[in-house]
């Protein structure tokens, strides 16, 4: 059978552990060994939108495996331009190709992929609703941290609204055990209602605030998220709200010693580069473990074995 990453809800609170174990596995694979793993498949890799460390990861993910790449990062280069449809480029590529990794700027078009490919499909970024790689990045970058997921107190910040980041990262959190949120946002940009309803019945706690400094100082985690520019429907709003919260080192003197800073990147303003020589920058690794979890994830979907 067939599998795909489309969205974290699709998959249970075992699979979210399993991964993270996966992650593990890597880590302690020697890279002679990982070379072996995927050797002679190789990856398409469709970028309908910008992207640096998802697309960069993925491809020295398979490259680490022993595994080669294909595809494009600019959709006006290929028969996109002609007028060519999803669909049919899935098609396509799917007759060069073991695995398809997809980043598209239309909510739902990952699963379009998935529903019409015969090879296994990756959602790496759809619209504003879901960027399941990324969470589990994010996953695995808190148990190295903490040693755990279970118990933690995480601040998300900033655009909470059209993040698909902080979305599928709400969704994941929300399955393990005592996991207290702070949503700070302004209140335009607030996480909406159907991503906090999809979550009912888990054990969650929420509290929704304006105060970045009150999260920061009851908080393990603040995960800040840059305010896109390219998700607002009227410039006008994106103006009013663009510089709505900054972290500097002066925002961190009450911060808890152990409290860890993350961004999926990139970052524009909203966290200051004075930050990153602190101990609570985690960021920069935060995108170094997206290779090591990327290398797990396609190990699994292609079946490689660890």
């Amino acid at each position: 059978m067939k599998r795909d990453l489309i969205s974290i809800e699709d998959l249970s609170e075992k699979h979210l552990r399993d991964y993270l174990e996966l992650g593990k596995r890597v880590e302690g694979t020697s890279p002679e060994v990982c070379r072996k793993v995927l050797a002679g498949r190789i990856l398409g890799v469709l970028f309908y939108e910008p992207s640096t460390r998802t697309r960069l990861s993925f491809e020295a993910a398979m490259l680490r495996m022993g595994g080669q790449v294909i595809g494009f990062s600019e959709a006006l280069n290929t028969s996109v331009a002609k007028g060519e449809s999803l669909a049919d480029t899935i098609h396509t590529v799917e007759q060069y190709c073991d695995a398809i990794v997809i980043r598209h700027p239309r909510e739902g078009a990952a699963r379009l992929a998935a529903e019409v490919s015969r090879v296994p499909v990756i959602n790496a970024g759809d619209g504003a609703n879901q960027h399941p790689t990324q969470t589990l990045l994010d996953l695995y970058t808190l148990q190295n941290l903490f040693g755990r997921v279970d118990g933690l107190r995480i601040a998300l910040v900033g655009d909470l609204k059209y993040s698909r980041t902080v979305h599928s990262l709400f969704h994941a959190l929300a399955r393990f055990k005592d996991v207290r949120f702070r949503f700070v946002s302004p209140e335009t940009l607030k996480m909406p209602e159907y991503v906090i309803e999809a979550s009912e019945g888990a054990t969650t706690e929420v509290i929704e605030t304006t105060s970045l400094e009150e999260a920061i100082s009851d908080s393990d985690v603040v995960y800040m998220t840059r305010i896109q520019r390219e998700r607002f429907p009227d410039p006008v709003e994106y103006e009013k709200v663009k510089d709505a919260y900054r972290l500097d080192r002066a925002a961190l003197q009450n911060a808890p010693a152990h409290l860890k800073v993350l961004h999926p990147l990139p970052r524009v303003n909203e966290i200051a580069t004075e930050v990153d020589s602190t101990p609570h920058a985690a960021y920069f690794p935060q995108a170094g473990y997206g290779m090591t979890m990327r290398q797990g994830i396609l190990a699994h979907l292609l079946g490689g074995k660890l």
